[in-house]
């Protein structure tokens, strides 16, 4: 979860393009339009939803075990490394 100010206001400014986004989907459905446009902004809203999730989820590993680091001996390598490795696998899945 977003904690400081700015990592909540870029949360949801994603939030809000998401919300855009969603409304262009609706009205594409709505007024008919094409399969192709319609599955475009499918995957766009996908892609705002996993790029906000992997956001989230980032920050929430980083806050997670962050406090861990503090009893290691090389805490910076160690904790960062795997936390870096964990958050690479999930945006390489969430793409």
């Amino acid at each position: 979860m977003p904690h400081s100010p700015e990592d909540k206001r870029k949360a949801i400014a994603r939030l809000r393009r998401i919300q855009g986004q969603a409304a262009a989907l609706e009205r594409a459905i709505d007024e008919g339009s094409s399969c192709a446009r319609v599955l475009q902004q499918i995957a766009a809203l996908r892609g705002a939803v996993n790029g906000l999730m992997s956001e989230v989820l980032e920050s929430h590993l980083r806050e997670t075990f962050g406090p861990f680091a503090a009893r290691l001996d090389d805490p910076d390598q160690e904790l960062d490394a795997s936390i870096d490795e964990a958050v690479k696998l999930v945006h390489t899945y969430l793409k």
